[in-house]
Formats: structure tokens, sequence, C-alpha cells
């Protein structure tokens, strides 16, 4: 019986657990669904929809090797997938539909609306366990529930992996020609426009290019991850998280690429292969997380007792924020990367997120909005994990009483300022005691037309501290409250 391997956010052909799983099992077709108005409700960036395209086209001469047909197919929202589908199915006389697992809110719906409508005409839909090591619920705390704590979380993960370490799968065979020809991917999808060449440039699409970059990274650079990652200006990260993003990779083939540098180890030997394993199982985390407490998928805290932080409306503060023009020149820096390359630097996101969330007490969704914009490497699972972690809102997050200096944070991380002279030329005739903080120059400051700082760093963490201690006194006092009688 025919088969159809649904791809989504899984845009490659090795390590792909229903495309290997469907080919076995039968007569394969694929498909990819373009639905503009559902991913401008997610926020997807034109950048991201730019690469998911690129990448798509990849895909396809993949496919064309192994004799798959890949149809592209047109939904303005998930809401007419269902219909879709099942109509492809009949025309096409497909007894199976075969996914990889997406886990937020409305992608899991989506699922679950396909199923049911295929299930009425005794056709499958089989999902197949692809972007995570272990299927969100196998993992649990004691009393049965969904890990809260990351450290708690991450040692499970290592007795299972100890114990069951999740193997890449073989590439798959070319089958028989089906006679069914393939659509061409567009280009380009209306309302998103194409990013610049610079951008495109620097993210090249398809498997070749991303295992290339794995292996690289694996070679020259994991050895001393856990020593450089923390700088902007070297090349210390793997920037492999848009081929995570959009399942051009696979975790697995990350893992095991730094296994091959480890000597087979994931909890000891080389540092830097400890810790960037760590930072797969913190994507893991935050997966299981968009499972186990739906309403992080929906915008609403972890913490909800922090949905009453009195956030402040300062729309002039967050569009200096967003368009890099705080005065404070590693917040500036690291937003402007942003814009013009659709990424940023881990440590400078957790900067820019506390920023926004502490200095100017501005509610962490509009950040989590603005990088979703963005981002080229945008994951619902992981943004709002590290936004809701600066914002003191998520699990296992920051206490809100540690709140990074980002003038300190600068002179450590960026000690000679070449990371600001990149993104900021109006700057970098300043000597590297300056540049981290021009405002210190008294009457000479603001000649080249660089603002003036949005905040005081030191009377807005004050006040972020005040708003956070209110809240909480708050919440002791609901709890002291006596009992509301039964109606």
């Amino acid at each position: 019986m025919r088969q159809l391997m649904w791809f989504r956010t899984d845009l490659r052909v090795l390590d792909n657990s229903a495309l290997l799983a469907a080919l076995q099992a039968g007569p394969t077709l694929a498909m990819y669904i373009i639905s503009p108005s559902q991913w401008r409700a997610h926020e997807d960036a034109p950048a991201k929809v730019d690469f998911w395209l690129r990448n798509l086209a990849e895909l396809a001469k993949s496919l064309r090797q192994l004799n798959v047909p890949l149809l592209v197919r047109h939904t303005d929202t998930w809401a007419e997938a269902p219909q879709l589908v099942r109509e492809l199915c009949h025309e096409l006389d497909l007894g199976t539909v075969r996914v990889n697992e997406e886990y937020g809110v409305n992608e899991s719906r989506r699922d679950q609306q396909v199923a049911a409508t295929l299930a009425a005409d005794g056709i499958h839909l089989e999902s197949h366990l692809d972007q995570l090591f272990f299927r969100p619920g196998s993992l649990l705390t004691r009393s049965g529930g969904y890990f809260q704590v990351y450290s708690q979380f991450r040692k499970l993960c290592y007795q299972r992996l100890h114990s069951a370490l999740p193997s890449c799968l073989p590439a798959p065979r070319p089958q028989a020609d089906l006679g069914i020809v393939s659509d061409v991917p567009p280009t380009r999808v209306e309302g998103f426009p194409t990013p610049p060449d610079s951008l495109r440039q620097l993210w090249p699409a398809g498997e070749d290019v991303a295992r290339d970059r794995l292996d690289t990274f694996a070679l020259e650079e994991l050895w001393c991850y856990e020593e450089r990652r923390d700088f902007p200006a070297q090349p210390g990260t793997s920037q492999l998280s848009p081929y995570l993003a959009a399942g051009v990779l696979s975790p697995r083939q990350c893992l095991h690429a730094a296994l091959q540098g480890n000597q087979g180890e994931f909890d000891s030997g080389n540092p830097g292969a400890v810790c960037w394993i760590n930072e797969l199982l913190w994507r893991e985390f935050y997966k299981h997380i968009l499972v186990g407490y739906p309403r992080v998928s929906r915008h609403r805290a972890f913490r909800q007792e922090t949905e009453n932080l009195a956030w402040r409306h300062a729309p002039d503060e967050l569009a200096a924020w967003q368009q890099g023009r705080t005065g404070i020149p590693i917040i500036d820096a690291a937003m402007r990367q942003l814009l013009a390359t659709g990424w940023m630097h881990n440590r400078l996101r957790m900067v820019v997120a506390m920023f926004l969330t502490k200095n100017l007490l501005i509610d962490w969704r509009e950040g989590e909005r603005w990088f979703m914009r963005h981002l080229i490497d945008g994951d619902l699972a992981a943004n709002n994990g590290g936004w809701q972690w600066s914002a003191s809102t998520g699990t296992d997050a920051v206490p809100y009483f540690r709140i990074f200096n980002p003038i300190s944070q600068s002179r450590r991380f960026d000690p000679d300022g070449r990371f600001l002279r990149r993104w900021l030329p109006e700057l970098e005739h300043l000597d590297e005691r300056d540049i981290h903080n021009p405002a210190g120059l008294g009457g000479l400051f603001g000649v080249d037309g660089y603002p003036a700082p949005l905040v005081d760093l030191s009377l807005s963490r004050e006040r972020a501290l005040a708003a956070f201690r209110n809240l909480a006194e708050r919440s002791e006092q609901v709890a002291a409250a006596p009992p509301v009688g039964l109606r």
C-alpha cells in the first residue's frame, strides 16, 4: 500500500524516522504544505521561511535520487489541512500518512484533527519520534509529572542515554519509479519578503552543507566550546541552530558527532563536548515543557503568579531596543546583529532579554515576539524557554534578583571591543575602555550621534527588584487570606 511522507520541520533525507519507515513499508510519495497565514500567526520570520523554501528545494533533489515524488500543496491555515490530506490520499490511493512528531499546541491539534479525519476513511496517520531523543511523557519525576528543573531532567537523560543510546538510522534506499511528476517548490511566499543576499549567504541550504558544518565544528571547535562559547567576537559556537530548527540536521546526528570526538562519552571526558551535549539536552528539555505545560505555547507565563507583574508600557523604549538604539553598546550591537543576520549569539540573547525585561521592565512577550519575527532559527520551545528564563517567569528560571549588568557583560565577554566595533562603526574610534560605556566620556559623549543610554542601569535595576518584591508580597497576602466558602 502506498505511503505519504508529510514533511514539516524535518527537511532532510538522512536519519529521518518517518521517511525511512515509509520507504520500508511501501511505495512512498512526499508532501509539503505551504501555510502563509499560519506562519504569520506564529510570527515566523521571513528569513526563516526563505530558509525553509531553500532547503525544500534541496530536499526535492535528494528525494529525486530516491525516486520519491514531492508534492507541494497550499492551505492558508492548518485548519484546512485535514481535508487537503484526505483528498490527496483518495486521489493517489494512499493508505498511510507518516509524520514526525511536533510539539506545540497548534501542531498537536493539527495532527489530531488530521488523524481523526483520516481514520474515518480507514486511513492511518503514523507519528514517529524524530526531533527528540526521548518522547515527551517518557521522562517524568517520581511523582509522575514533567520536570521543571533542568539539572534533574539532565540527570535522568544521562541515565537513559547510558542504557539506550539512540542510533542514527541507515540511509534509505531508492524505490522504483512511481511515474508521478514532482512539483517545483516555490522560491518565495507572499507576505514573506526575500531577505538580502548578505543574510542568505550566511546560511546556505541543504543537508550536505549542514553535515559539513557539523563535521567541521566537531573536529575543529568542539574541544574548546566550553571556553569560547560566551565570546561573541570568536567563532566559538556551532551556529547549527537554523539547521536543527528546520530539521535539516537531526539531534541524533549532532549527538553522535559529539560522541565521536569524545571517545563515546557524553557526561565526562572533554569539557567542550560535554557542554555542547548539555545544550542539546536544554533543547530537549524545553520541548518536553511544551507538552507538559501547554500554556507556554499560548504566550502564558510558566510561573503563573508572574502574570500579575507590573510590566511597563513604553513603546518608544521598546522601539529603541528593537532597532539597536538603547545607548548601551552591547545591547545595540547584538540587536543589529539580529537584524542583519537573522541570528544572535546565545550569550547576547540572554543579555538583551534581561535588559528588556529587567532594566526596561517591558513584558517578555514583546521580546519573544520580536525574536520570532527575525530569527532564522526561531523555535517556539527554545525561544519561549530562553525568554522566560531571562524574565524570571519560567521553569528553572534565573532568580529575579540576579540581573546582568550589560556593561559588565560587555567588558567580560568582548574585552577588546571587537564585536562592538563590528556592529557599531560609529564607536570604532573609541579605545578598549571607553567603547563599552561611551556615556562615561562626559562632555565628549554624543559627538558621533550615538544615543544616550535609555535608562540608568542602577536605578532601573532597583525598579525591577521592587516590582518583583511587590509581586511576591501580593502572592503572600493572597496565600494568607482566609478561604472563601463554597457557593
